[in-house]
């Protein structure tokens, strides 16, 4: 998985690739939900522990696994927004 890329950006495939690779033992539920309600990189980055939930996910444990590492895409999403501005402010 190419994490080069903005988590925003992502499409339903990149989503569920990234999905396979951290919860290899989870996909099959995963990759339905994924894919019936068009979750793409935006969408993933805004699921809340309800949401996955309405997903599947009921084990309390794989939801605050799935959530740590969701937190761990919106940090990222947040450094690529700070180094777009930086990189807008100094080009002045």
């Amino acid at each position: 998985m190419d994490l080069s890329k903005r988590v925003s950006l992502w499409s339903v495939e990149e989503v569920l690739e990234w999905m396979q690779e951290q919860y290899p033992t989870q996909i099959d539920m995963l990759h339905k939900a994924i894919v019936k309600h068009g979750i793409s990189g935006r969408a993933l980055l805004r699921l809340k522990e309800h949401h996955l939930e309405l997903l599947g996910v009921e084990a309390e444990e794989q939801q605050q696994e799935i959530l740590q590492d969701l937190l761990l895409l919106r940090v990222q999403e947040e450094i690529n927004d700070l180094d777009d501005i930086c990189s807008e402010l100094f080009s002045l």
